[in-house]
């Protein structure tokens, strides 16, 4: 019985896949990017085709004109870096999706918040400052006395030194947040 083995990525087509990609990315056309690199826009282009070799010095080349580091332009894939969370931190009213690594310095993170939610008498007060953008519904931050409406398509920033809540009497909300690491601490580790 014959036994399929994952194909490797042929790393010289990732290569020219990363070329274009950020060259395409900066939006920069083959002439922009071959005047950076002292090439000519159609050497260039059949190098982003395949249909010529790349010397080491012009990897070298682009990778600066590209604001790279060769080692970014040439690594090879690592299939296995895929993170994949499907399980959410649940609480009373608040569902909590940490989609970023641990020890990145920041968190972030996909919450759905309902009506049922209750922060408690006590909003919560840490250093630094959070972030956060409505992805569905309509939240109201409660910062000290004041309470602010942030729709769908709008983000808040605020200093987290003032009593602060996150919630949603209108219906259920959607809000993608990046915390500071005391804002994990604080969000996402309660007692």
């Amino acid at each position: 019985m014959k036994q399929d083995f994952p194909r490797e990525p042929d790393v010289d087509v990732l290569i020219r896949r990363r070329i274009r990609g950020l060259r395409v990315a900066r939006g920069w056309s083959l002439d922009t990017l071959a005047a950076r690199c002292f090439l000519s826009p159609s050497t260039l282009s059949r190098i982003e085709t395949g249909h010529r070799r790349i010397a080491i010095d012009q990897l070298v080349t682009l990778a600066r004109a590209l604001g790279t580091s060769l080692d970014e332009l040439v690594e090879a894939p690592d299939t296995n870096d895929v993170v994949i969370r499907p399980e959410p931190e649940e609480t009373p009213g608040k569902t909590t999706w940490v989609l970023s690594r641990e020890s990145q310095g920041v968190t972030v993170a996909k919450m759905r918040i309902t009506p049922e939610f209750d922060p408690g008498d006590e909003p919560r007060v840490h250093p630094g400052s959070d972030w956060f953008t409505v992805l569905e519904g309509t939240a109201h931050l409660r910062i000290g006395d004041h309470t602010h409406i942030v729709k769908t398509g709008q983000a808040a920033e605020f200093s987290t030194m003032i009593p602060h809540a996150i919630t949603a009497p209108d219906g259920p909300i959607e809000i993608l947040t990046i915390f500071d690491r005391d804002g994990e601490r604080a969000h996402l580790h309660e007692h």
